[in-house]
């Protein structure tokens, strides 16, 4: 699903997240950038999350290009457990919300896609729980089930993971669909 993201958003000329362990930057680009790297905050206190999103941002502020390059290859550590799973998701969702709010004024410069997806990435979480706590609503009220809702969460679902398995050719990215209901029963209530 990154690869996938990260390939839509360069092409339409900058990717907005270089991911930690698959990032390589300029070291001229890197030095002149550092203390502002270095010094990063969140709520006034020093920052010890989302640094790759947050040097990503940096690096467009200052206006170097970023590029996604599908024949890189990377090793990673990935979550093994439910707990690191969760700790992880909640750092991912602070540093998008912050370090959409610092790319605000990058985005006029850069391709309206790009727009579109930095506003994506934060409304659509924020409109899934919105119909999430509507259903929840209607239920309580009226012990009837908000058919209209799940219909339209699962159909906003199938089309999105519908479109990514075209593109990529892989019907395994229909198996994405199953990550609304984590959203929906783990994510939506760790970040709120």
């Amino acid at each position: 699903a990154c690869n996938e993201e990260r390939a839509a958003q360069a092409r339409f000329g900058a990717v907005m997240c270089c991911c930690g362990p698959c990032a390589m930057y300029r070291r001229s680009a890197m030095l002149s950038l550092l203390d502002q790297y270095e010094t990063q905050l969140y709520r006034g206190k020093p920052s010890d999350f989302g640094e790759d999103r947050h040097l990503t941002i940096l690096m467009l502020s200052a206006g170097f290009r970023t590029e996604y390059v599908p024949s890189a290859i990377a090793a990673t550590v990935v979550p093994d457990t439910m707990g690191v799973y969760l700790r992880q998701q909640l750092r991912w969702a602070r540093s998008t919300f912050r370090d959409t709010l610092l790319a605000l004024p990058v985005l006029p410069g850069l391709d309206r896609y790009l727009t579109l997806d930095a506003i994506g990435q934060n409304v659509g979480l924020l409109l899934l729980a919105l119909s999430v706590l509507t259903g929840i609503g209607q239920f309580a009220l009226t012990a009837t089930l908000p058919w209209w809702t799940i219909l339209v969460i699962g159909s906003m679902t199938l089309v999105r993971c519908s479109v990514a398995a075209y593109r990529a050719r892989e019907l395994r990215f229909l198996g994405f669909a199953l990550h609304t209901l984590v959203n929906i029963f783990l994510l939506i209530p760790l970040k709120a």
